[in-house]
């Protein structure tokens, strides 16, 4: 089967990458390298199609949508502050590069779209454990980008016959997570600080939570949702349905590295959500799918990952 997957550079989109070749799909990729990174791509380079381009560009999405049944759209600008200092250009490509995608797959007589939507949607108002038909108060541009964007998703859907899955991601976490990209989330930062010695910033008190869930399985939830039978409009949270403070994950990050005994504490930033916890019950009834990783698991790998890169870029004479 010929899919695409945008964004497939990049930290989530490379890991699905690798599991669509895996199985045997012709796979390509549509990404404007701007935080996507070849390198993730580098052990299947020679079997996939890298279109470098950006979902905002409407012709670059139809040329890479061509001839493909499903599309894994994962194409996003994933950071709260970036869509808070230049939202014209985040909504560009969070809201209008979804409904570009979602055109392309259209005029291409693709079967299904996958879209990766964000749990920062629920904002803080919503009870815990939060369910997909929960209210909805985006407290960010990002926030509400996604939402936007998914309201599209699954729109297409009964007006033109175009299945779709929407997929909440909550906090996931792994290998090739860039920490020092403006887009990086707080584990990767975390483990960069850690690895250097230095004490990490959590911003606010560190008691806020968050609904960590390892890359591998929101690479199975994505396949899942590539699997189910006729969905029209589907919406399912992608977390363990576990929450973890800050300062939790802090102590269990400095346990494995042996880092500092305390972190540093900033004020808490504009568009962060308190407390973040997922209902996954949908997911496992629509999808079959329940995260199999447990938090300290996949934090071990990525530790171990962590300090094989870092390993390797100290025995690069030219790595500086």
């Amino acid at each position: 089967m010929r899919v695409l997957v945008t964004g497939g550079a990049g930290f989530i989109g490379s890991h699905l990458v690798d599991a669509l070749v895996a199985r045997g799909d012709e796979v390509v990729v549509l990404d404007d390298l701007s935080t996507g990174k070849r390198e993730n791509l580098a052990t299947v380079a020679d079997r996939v199609q890298l279109i470098v381009g950006s979902v905002t560009d409407r012709d670059a999405v139809a040329a890479a949508t061509d001839g493909c049944a499903v599309v894994f759209h994962q194409a996003a600008i994933a950071s709260v502050p970036r869509t808070i200092e230049a939202p014209v250009e985040t909504n560009a490509v969070n809201f209008g590069g979804t409904l570009n995608v979602l055109e392309a797959a259209r005029a291409a007589g693709s079967r299904r779209v996958i879209f990766a939507g964000s749990a920062a949607i629920y904002g803080d108002d919503a009870p815990l454990p939060v369910g997909e038909d929960a209210p909805l108060s985006p407290l960010s541009p990002y926030a509400v980008e996604k939402l936007c964007a998914e309201h599209y998703v699954r729109v297409w859907a009964p007006l033109f016959g175009l299945e779709t899955v929407s997929l909440r991601y909550f906090n996931v976490f792994g290998p090739r997570q860039d920490p020092r990209s403006p887009y990086s989330g707080v584990v990767s930062i975390f483990v960069d600080s850690l690895l250097r010695g230095e004490a990490p910033t959590i911003y606010g008190d560190g008691e806020q939570t968050r609904d960590f869930v390892a890359v591998d399985d929101v690479v199975r939830a994505n396949l899942a949702a590539a699997a189910v039978s006729a969905p029209v409009g589907l919406v399912c949270n992608i977390a363990r349905g576990e929450a973890t403070s800050l300062n939790r994950l802090f102590a269990t990050l400095s346990s494995l590295l042996g880092g500092p005994a305390a972190p540093r504490h900033a004020e808490a930033r504009a568009g962060d959500v308190r407390h973040s916890l997922a209902d996954v019950t949908r997911a496992r009834d629509a999808l079959g799918f329940v995260a199999r990783t447990p938090v300290e698991v996949g934090l071990a790998r990525l530790v171990e990952w962590a300090r094989g890169v870092r390993g390797r870029a100290g025995a690069d004479p030219g790595s500086g």
